[in-house]
């Protein structure tokens, strides 16, 4: 007995030694990455978008119920993984990543309850409008060799699978109600439109044939033209017309008159599950809702000082009236003048953000105008560029009528979508060895957009406002965030109309009426994505004042930026617990 108790001990030990063995620090390192390059698989597009190419010939069907399993297989898998790792055996860095990795795959799962799938098609975010960037051969997608063409038309087959699914998941929404506002799908049915052409080399799919590169032979040119025109007549045309017609009769018919998700059977629920995806936070559409009142008073206040600094005579919304439609403000003739004002913009900011930052990025970056087709409904964005340098970050900016362009947000703006927002936090995330490689590409919106409404207030210490409407333009875009707080939760949980959410932010803000109802119809589209802005921005101005205020002298404001940028986008909670250690550590 004696004997056996002793084997048994040994056995436990053996074991315990073997267990201890599998879960070191450089076994979680592997078990990171192996997440990632199982994710790039799994996705495929992604790792286009960061400029590798192994998966550049094909496109999984996001809609497809094989897909949906594997994602939903893919993200137990590693939850179960990860959590075989104490905290103990991990360094503070490897913590932070257990704790991001059980983020993603909680969120992702939990995102699985909810029937968004059914409506797969709106008028801005959904993916046939990402797959059009690629398609004019603009975008991520390479078309530099014979291999890069031949890879477009395999992608392709997998996109029209992808159409075919949208329709018949939208067919499956209207039995259940889960169909978009009338509104929207009005919205959607000149997308589609647009992509039926007369003839091929009309054709936004004809963009790569127009743009083949001069190195290639005459032969080859002839062949790939061919089979581009062929795909496009045959296949792409006739797949859009399909759709187009579903979208402008049966869908139409059966659209929604409500504006928001609490019209929907498990809205509700999804909705606070938006909010927890999108602000990373447990806050409801209550607390939100009366947050926004109070942000939209006080920058109300603000505003009225401007409107008196400049000698404005009226109230409020005469002088909104006024920033619309005053000729000074839309000077521009030629949509190149907005783009040069840009990169202008850009030169007077370099010589301050030393500054500021003693963290940034080496990466490029570039501004150009939002491409036609999709121009109409877009509003300004950044766009990542490739992990190898070789594609710029892009600040893309709409120019849809140039003579009613108003450019008293432009300071604001290039601040946001560029330097030092988006593309320093972005670039940062991405050049950062020291992160593995799933976090050098993840996204929070709170921190994220967060972080880029953060960036606007820098304006005068990067030494921009001195025009007072400039300095207005960065109180509008923050007004702006601040009502997106009132009529998404109004929109999705009080039971407000667009109309209503149109007029609250016409008597609030002093955007046009047509920029306003792109904007209330793009909450409609994605709820809970336009509360992420104001509740991040609001923490990172917390978290500076607690530091001014705790460290004095002490505090440098380039170590705080370097605190909040170098760990990459994470969740609020885990930033706020990132930045009170540092403070801990200065005390």
């Amino acid at each position: 007995m004696k004997k056996f108790a002793l084997l048994m001990c040994l056995l436990v030990v053996v074991s315990s030694c073997n267990n201890t063995s599998k879960n070191t620090p450089a076994a979680f390192d592997q078990l990171l990455e192996d997440y990632y390059q199982e994710s790039l698989e799994l996705y495929r597009l992604p790792s286009t978008y960061l400029g590798e190419s192994r998966y550049n010939d094909s496109l999984p069907n996001f809609l497809s119920a094989d897909f949906s399993a594997k994602e939903i297989a893919f993200n137990n898998k590693y939850a179960t993984a990860v959590n075989e790792f104490p905290d103990e055996l991990l360094s503070n860095t490897q913590q932070l990543s257990k704790k991001l990795l059980l983020w993603e795959t909680s969120i992702a799962l939990e995102g699985k309850k909810f029937q968004k799938d059914l409506m797969p098609i709106d008028q801005m975010w959904s993916f046939h409008l990402n797959f059009g960037q690629l398609a004019s051969g603009q975008g991520a997608q390479p078309f530099a060799t014979e291999q890069d063409y031949a890879n477009w038309l395999i992608r392709i087959v997998g996109y029209l699978q992808w159409m075919q699914s949208a329709e018949d998941n939208m067919r499956k929404g209207m039995e259940t109600g889960w169909v978009l506002p009338i509104s929207l799908i009005k919205k959607v049915i000149p997308q589609l439109e647009q992509m039926i052409t007369n003839s091929a080399d009309e054709h936004l799919f004809y963009g790569p044939i127009a743009a083949l590169p001069e190195g290639f032979s005459a032969e080859a040119k002839a062949r790939i033209t061919a089979e581009y025109v062929a795909v496009i007549n045959d296949e792409i045309i006739p797949a859009y017309t399909q759709l187009h017609a579903f979208m402008a009769n049966d869908y139409l018919a059966a659209g929604r008159a409500s504006s928001g998700y609490d019209a929907l059977t498990d809205g509700p629920a999804y909705y606070q599950y938006a909010i927890k995806l999108y602000t990373t936070t447990e806050m409801t559409p209550d607390e939100i809702h009366q947050l926004g009142l109070s942000e939209v008073a006080r920058i109300r206040s603000e505003m009225k000082e401007v409107m008196d600094e400049v000698g404005f005579k009226g109230d409020l919304a005469a002088f909104f009236e006024h920033v619309r439609t005053a000729p000074s403000l839309m000077p521009y003739t030629d949509p190149q003048e907005v783009i040069d004002n840009f990169n202008a913009i850009h030169q007077r900011v370099i010589p301050k953000v030393n500054e500021l930052f003693s963290l940034q990025p080496k990466s490029p970056f570039e501004v150009r105008r939002t491409e036609a087709f999709r121009e109409a409904s877009a509003s300004a964005e950044y766009n990542v560029g490739s992990l190898d340098g070789s594609r710029p970050g892009i600040f893309y900016v709409p120019i849809r009528d140039v003579k009613s362009y108003n450019g008293h947000q432009d300071e604001d703006l290039f601040l946001h979508e560029a330097i030092p927002g988006h593309h320093f936090q972005i670039s940062l995330q991405q050049e950062n060895t020291a992160l593995p490689s799933f976090r050098k590409n993840l996204w929070y919106s709170a921190y994220g957009e967060g972080w880029a409404l953060y960036t606007e207030s820098l304006g005068k210490e990067l030494g921009l406002y001195e025009d007072p409407y400039q300095y207005f333009g960065m109180l509008a875009a923050e007004m702006h965030r601040a009502i997106r707080l009132v009529v998404d939760t109004g929109l999705h949980s009080k039971g407000w109309t667009r109309e209503q959410a149109i007029a609250y932010s016409l008597e609030n803000e002093s955007e046009s009426e047509v920029k306003i109802t792109s904007e209330i119809e793009r909450y409609m589209a994605n709820p809970g994505q336009a509360l992420s802005y104001k509740i991040g921005q609001l923490k990172i101005r917390e978290l500076r004042t607690k530091a001014k205020e705790s460290l004095g002298d002490r505090f440098d404001i380039r170590d705080f930026h370097r605190e909040v940028l170098e760990s990459g986008c994470i969740p609020l909670a885990l930033l706020e617990e990132k930045i009170n250690r540092w403070i801990e550590t200065k005390n």
